[in-house]
């Protein structure tokens, strides 16, 4: 079982929660997740099942969007509305000063990790540093905001639309416009909308997973590729999971004999390692 799987993330469920579950359910322990999501978010969490983990690094470096609620007034230490209060205001901004703080945020820009994240230092994940009440440097890391855009705004509460580069802490962004406009704020929830070409129109629920009402996705919907009409020489090199030196420009090859799909082989330098093999009895030969 080989593929592709996009789940809409039930809320207070963690990443790691989906894969074991969806483990269970496909009987497989080859899975991997392509970003993490807070337990209060929801939305779309990507899932490499099979030999497609080898594209979960591929998968993870894609831009993200995020439907975002907020609340002005308080700040707490995970940033969000689950956490406990380290400081309150009274300071409520109007539409239009929001509207244009908002825009400024456009670009790219440095941004403070939250301690409450599983972001390694040392070989720790900064929340266990957190729940121990140890005091560690936050890492400081480059991200970009693509565009942001309020949807709804009154009495201090509301969403926004924002596209982000990988690495965006949503949380850290409404801390840090919160600040901007001269008071604290708090995540009230988060929906990932896309990630890459996949957006919550294409999500499955768990439920659907455990009805059996689901279709894995292949690696036409996210890689682009050449076709490459293999040898009779190349068979054996196939066969034996080899190389092959072939003159394409694209990263990718879909590798071909007789018309018949037979595997998927990636460029390094000057020549192509193989990644997918779908004939893993090489009835080809």
């Amino acid at each position: 079982m080989n593929g592709i799987i996009v789940i809409d993330k039930p809320r207070y469920f963690t990443s790691r929660d989906v894969v074991n579950k969806v483990s269970h359910l496909l009987h497989t322990k080859k899975i991997g997740h392509t970003g993490t999501l807070d337990p209060l978010a929801t939305g779309v969490l990507v899932l490499c099942v099979g030999d497609y983990t080898k594209f979960v690094a591929k998968l993870t470096n894609h831009d993200k969007e995020y439907l975002v609620g907020f609340r002005f007034g308080r700040e707490t230490d995970t940033l969000d509305c689950t956490g406990n209060v380290l400081q309150e205001s009274n300071i409520i901004p109007s539409k239009e000063k929001l509207k244009s703080v908002l825009s400024t945020f456009i670009g790219p820009q440095k941004q403070e990790v939250p301690i409450y994240s599983a972001k390694k230092i040392n070989g720790k994940k900064l929340y266990e540093y957190a729940r121990e009440k140890k005091e560690v440097e936050l890492p400081i890391q480059n991200i970009e905001v693509y565009d942001i855009r309020l949807l709804q705004y009154c009495n201090g509460e509301g969403t926004f639309l924002v596209t982000v580069s990988k690495g965006t802490y949503i949380r850290s962004l409404v801390r840090d416009i919160s600040y901007r406009l001269g008071t604290v704020g708090e995540m009230t929830s988060l929906r990932r909308m896309k990630l890459g070409q996949y957006d919550i129109n294409q999500a499955i629920t768990l439920g659907d997973i455990e009805a059996g009402t689901f279709a894995l996705q292949d690696f036409r919907s996210f890689l682009s590729y050449q076709k490459y009409e293999a040898s009779k020489e190349d068979l054996i090199k196939i066969a034996h999971a080899n190389e092959l030196y072939c003159n394409q420009e694209s990263e990718y090859v879909l590798v071909t004999y007789q018309e018949k799909e037979i595997a998927l082989y990636q460029r390094h330098e000057n020549r192509y390692k193989p990644i997918l093999l779908f004939d893993k009895e090489c009835s080809f030969l």
